[in-house]
């Protein structure tokens, strides 16, 4: 009898001392469908190899379909990490207490949106928007969640023309991700459109824009847009310093088949302060809390 109760009480000491190890378990990250799904699985892809061989934990890229998709698996605890745009990674850290954005690509501190139109519209590259843009049947943003393909054209759009695009057009859409937006433009589906800088160039540089059918007509001011950021628990669960760990793993990416994967030159640091600016504008617009 005595034996079989030192036992339980061996037993309970070392499931006591279990639960308070770090769980060591699968790190997962996602990342906002801001281009189709076969670019994002072969960006994501290399990049969770180079963490599980950096971190020495095993590492899974987890897809999702939306923006908001990527804002609830992170809430959610279903990913410890994502790659946001600067509206989305606010939302997400608003509804996860202690997470901190913790990297960026050098590009994101000066991000900018292209406005692009069919060029039936007869429309062509200004310095200001006038009053021949919004004379236009349609306009298409990229996801509601989208940073550079919603947030900040809606932001300027009611900044030059003092109305919100809904009285402005005819009709206005939302494509998805922007790769949807260069193509419903292209084709003449949609007049007018706003997209990401960067898949714009990539596109263009890949050869799947003809820019004899659609070419950019204005840019954005810049804004700061992507970034990586983490849970608050994650120490918690994979030891101390392990978010740190991260951080200087992403920091030091050098090679050039991941880095073109985004594209980025590199990443650099990054804080939640510094899209206090996206944060004020989702704000003044009503997309605060709207993932």
């Amino acid at each position: 009898m005595r034996f079989k109760l030192l036992a339980a009480l061996l037993m309970a000491m070392l499931l006591s001392a279990c639960n308070n190890e770090p769980h060591l378990g699968t790190f997962t990250f996602t990342a906002i469908p801001d281009q189709d799904e076969s670019q994002l699985e072969k960006r994501f892809g290399v990049v969770a190899l180079y963490l599980e061989e950096q971190l020495g934990v095993p590492v899974k890229y987890v897809p999702v379909k939306s923006y908001a998709s990527a804002v609830t698996a992170f809430r959610n605890d279903q990913v410890q990490m994502a790659w946001f745009g600067g509206l989305s990674g606010v939302q997400a850290r608003r509804l996860v207490p202690g997470s901190q954005a913790i990297a960026q690509g050098q590009e994101d501190t000066a991000f900018k949106s292209y406005f692009i139109a069919n060029t039936s519209t007869g429309l062509s590259p200004v310095d200001t928007l006038g009053e021949d843009f919004v004379a236009q049947p349609s306009f298409t943003f990229g996801s509601k969640g989208s940073t550079s393909g919603r947030l900040m054209p809606e932001f300027y759009l009611r900044e030059t023309f003092g109305q919100a695009p809904d009285a402005l057009f005819d009709k206005v859409g939302f494509s998805g991700d922007h790769s949807r937006t260069i193509a419903l433009v292209q084709s003449g589906a949609y007049a007018t459109g706003a997209v990401n800088y960067k898949v714009w160039e990539r596109e263009l540089a890949e050869g799947k824009i003809d820019t004899g059918k659609v070419q950019v007509i204005w840019e954005t001011p810049v804004y700061p847009d992507y970034h990586w950021t983490v849970r608050g628990d994650l120490d918690e669960k994979f030891g101390d310093g392990f978010s740190q760990k991260v951080t200087e793993v992403l920091l030091a990416i050098d090679d050039p088949v991941l880095l073109n994967a985004f594209p980025r030159e590199k990443f650099i640091p990054a804080s939640n302060d510094d899209y206090a600016p996206i944060e004020d504008t989702a704000a003044e617009i009503g997309l605060l809390d709207t993932p």
